[in-house]
Formats: structure tokens, C-alpha cells, sequence
């Protein structure tokens, strides 16, 4: 493991550039002070005061091969000295070796790949494949959900961020199913199953079957709450999508690759998706890529059809050699298998641990390196230990105990969420989880309930 070596004169210089001339996204610019980040290897990364941090966040869960992997950095650099950039509209042997490994790892039925520079323009164009597809306009997406910020995307999105950005129109969003806070006072997964697809059903009889292009879910929802769909919720709404011809666009953007412990979290289900959007796991982000894994019959839409859509940077080799070169990585590594158990060993049975010594744990969900806790003031109200759409002091304490003892959180209203890369070891893991004790321990005053 490379020790990093302190530099606080460098740290001061990247600081003040950035400051000076970076603007930074979803935020207020004035009162930023952001972490220095120096370098990254595996599961940590470091500041140029040379203090490690364990990364439980992987960035924006994205980094699923760990940081500065040997062999995908290579493939970057030797793509780099053959051919650093070229035309969407020309050929190039990267993009057709990654556009080959992806369909591979597909169901039977998807052949064509159209690759994006990341996980919201997947999302804008697969919106646009499906409503020239069907010829209808209208769009459902769950009110928790995240699928980005371009034009469609963010206004398919469900939490706060779209607030401001509703630009679009077509958008209607429905509950899906979320058991710990049910919309549909149901006490079982199976009743919350089947009352979520009741109330998804009547959505759509409301707004006109002839006229939903699409229904556009994340298979685990991700940002706004790592929600598992419970059993048969998945498969009935496949079954709408069949019965109305609405075409099923599976957003895999943060699940993906490896996330849950398969590489797509789908196939832990039985149900097919018409579409599949990609982005941060397929090359933990090491250049922007993204796409949209097309069924065969939507494919054949535009073989004598002109799709109006493109990306200067569609299929970027350098980033197309790294999928390639991450793909193959996992494969030979056994990179999901390690998540899988990691969270069935590891993760999982450690998380709950954690929620019987500690109240403010509401509740633990998760599959492979994808893990929530819900965090509560008080179990028996399961009052949010902050609120929908914002932080509060416990939050913000805790977040700040984690911290200052060497790992980096992610966290999202009222929840931290447990991601670290799918290579993540044994050790790592449980050292991560050593620390959410010692933080949960100190800020139990913020637990008011019995």
C-alpha cells in the first residue's frame, strides 16, 4: 500500500485554485471549504496533510474496482498512446470490445449499446428511445429516486434536486414500495409488494395507458435509500409494462457492475428489462462514460429510422478501453463475487449488529456493497434523525465522527449510507464498521426515544 507523503504547501495551492476558479455542483459557493483529496489506492484515499481515509462512500458509489487499479489504469494509458480520441461516427476496436463484454453480461435479447458520457444522458436517451418507440409521451418514475441531471432525467427524478429544474413535461411519479415507511400501511413485504403494484396500476389507469411511453425505475433504488424491491414487485411490473405496452427502462447507473453482488442488480430478480442504462460501476469512473443496453425490438425500431440523438464524446475510446479493462479486472479477480459475500459475511450481519447496540439505527438494508441505515430519534415513531429534503445537528455530528476517525461517508437526509468498493477486504470492511460504532456510540444523546 503506497504511504502518502504530507504536503500541506500543495494542499494550500489546490486549495486556493479552487476556491479562486472551480464551481461546484448542488451547492452555495460561498461558504464551500471541500476536501482536499491527494491521492487514492484500493479502498482508501488521502489528503496532502497525509491523513487515510477508508472510502465507505466510493466517491459517489461509483469507484466498484477500487481506486487506481493497476490494470485499468494500463488500458487507459496504452489506449491513450494508440488512439486518445475519435469521431462517434467512425469505428474504433475499444468501443466495440466494450459494447461486446456489456451485452455478454446482458440478458438474451440485448446486442446493441449506445454508449453516453454518463448515467443521466443514458437516462435522457433511453427516455428517448422509448417514447419514439411507442409513440407515446409520458414518463413514470419514483417520487424516491435519482436518475440524474440533464433535462428529463432530473425531472424523472424524484427527490428534492428536481425542485428547481422542472423544465419538461410528460413526468408523473408514483410511491414505490418501502416497507420500514410504507405508504400503503402494510406490515409484510408481500402486502407492500402487492399493494405498491394496486397503487401503480391505478397511476396508470388515471393517466391513460395509450399514453405512458415508459416506466423508468432504479432495480435498487440507490441515493434515496438503498430500497430492495420486496418479492414479486419487479415481476408485476413487468407485467403492467407487457399488459400496456409501456416499454421497462431499468436504471443500473449506481447498481450495477457488481454493486449488490451480481453484475446487474436485476439478475438477482426474475424479470427482463426492454431497456438498461449503465454508467459508474462499469468503469468506476475513470473517464465519464455511460449508456443504454437496447432490446432487440427497440433496436430494430431505428434500423431504417433515424435516431435523433448523439454525443460528441459517444464510445470516447479512452473511456471505452477502460469498461474493457475493467470488465476483464472483475472477471479475473472475482470482483463480484467478493461483494457478494463480503455483504452476506461481512456487511450485512455486521450492520445489524450495529442496529442492536445502537437505537438510532431504524434499519439496515442492503445487498452485496450497497447498504442504508435508516436513522431514527425514536424507534417507535421511526422519526427521521433528519428531515425528508435536509441535515440536522445529529446528522451533521455524526458525519463528523466518521470522519475525524479516517472514513469517508456517504449520506443522504437521514441516512448513511455503506459502500465501499466491491474489492473491498474482509479487514477493510470490518474496520469501517468499527468506526460507525464508535461514531453511533458518540452521538447517542441525539437518540430520544425509550
Amino acid at each position: 500500500m503506497t504511504v502518502p507523503t504530507p504536503d500541506p504547501a500543495e494542499g494550500k495551492r489546490v486549495y486556493d485554485l479552487d476556491r479562486a476558479h472551480v464551481f461546484h455542483s448542488w451547492s452555495a459557493q460561498a461558504a464551500l471549504a471541500p476536501m482536499l483529496i491527494a491521492g487514492g489506492e484500493g479502498s482508501y484515499v488521502w489528503d496532502y496533510e497525509g491523513n487515510r481515509y477508508l472510502d465507505l462512500s466510493s466517491q459517489l458509489v461509483n469507484t466498484n474496482i477500487g481506486h487506481q487499479h493497476p490494470k485499468v489504469v494500463a488500458g487507459i494509458q496504452e489506449q491513450a498512446a494508440l488512439l486518445a480520441t475519435v469521431a462517434p461516427q467512425h469505428a474504433n476496436a475499444a468501443r466495440g470490445e466494450a459494447a461486446k463484454r456489456i451485452v455478454e453480461l446482458a440478458p438474451d435479447g440485448f446486442t446493441k449499446v449506445f454508449f453516453t458520457n454518463g448515467g443521466a444522458d443514458a437516462n435522457e436517451n433511453a427516455i428517448r428511445m422509448a417514447r419514439i418507440h411507442t409513440g407515446r409521451d409520458k414518463v413514470m418514475s419514483f417520487y424516491r429516486s435519482y436518475h440524474g441531471n440533464t433535462g428529463a432525467a432530473i425531472v424523472a427524478t424524484g427527490d428534492p434536486r428536481r425542485w428547481p429544474n422542472e423544465y419538461t413535461d410528460g413526468h408523473v411519479h408514483f410511491f414505490g414500495p418501502y416497507l420500514y415507511r410504507s405508504s400503503f400501511w402494510a406490515t409484510t413485504p408481500e402486502e407492500e409488494s402487492e399493494r405498491a403494484l394496486q397503487h401503480l396500476e391505478q397511476v396508470i389507469t388515471f393517466e391513460g395507458p395509450g399514453t405512458i411511453a415508459a416506466i423508468l425505475i432504479e432495480t435498487v433504488v440507490g441515493t434515496a435509500g438503498v430500497l430492495i424491491p420486496p418479492p414479486g414487485y419487479l415481476e408485476g411490473v413487468r407485467a403492467l409494462c407487457d399488459k400496456h405496452g409501456i416499454v421497462l427502462i431499468l436504471d443500473e447507473v449506481m447498481a450495477g457492475f457488481g454493486r449488490t453482488g451480481a453484475w446487474f442488480a436485476f439478475d438477482h430478480f426474475d424479470v427482463v428489462p426492454d431497456l438498461i442504462t449503465f454508467a459508474k460501476g462499469s468503469n468506476s469512473g475513470y473517464v465519464p462514460v455511460g449508456g443504454v443496453v437496447i432490446s432487440d425490438p427497440i433496436a430494430a425500431t431505428f434500423d431504417d429510422r433515424v435516431f435523433p440523438g448523439g454525443l460528441t464524446y459517444s464510445g470516447h475510446p479512452l473511456a471505452c478501453a477502460s469498461i474493457v479493462a475493467s470488465i476483464d479486472a472483475m472477471k479475473e479477480e472475482g470482483v463480484v463475487e467478493n461483494a457478494r459475500r463480503i455483504g452476506e459475511e461481512v456487511l450485512g450481519p455486521g450492520l445489524r449488529e450495529l442496529a442492536e447496540r445502537h437505537p438510532v439505527i431504524g434499519e439496515v438494508r442492503g445487498l452485496g456493497v450497497f447498504w442504508a441505515l435508516d436513522l431514527v430519534s425514536d424507534r417507535a415513531t421511526r422519526e427521521p434523525l433528519a428531515p425528508y429534503g435536509g441535515s440536522s445537528p445529529a446528522m451533521a455530528e455524526l458525519l463528523g465522527e466518521i470522519k475525524k476517525r479516517g472514513v469517508l461517508p456517504f449520506a443522504n437526509f437521514n441516512r448513511v449510507h455503506v459502500v465501499p468498493p466491491c474489492t473491498v477486504s474482509d479487514a477493510e470492511a470490518k474496520e469501517g464498521l468499527a468506526v460507525l460504532d464508535e461514531a453511533f456510540t458518540a452521538i447517542s444523546h441525539h437518540y430520544t426515544g425509550a
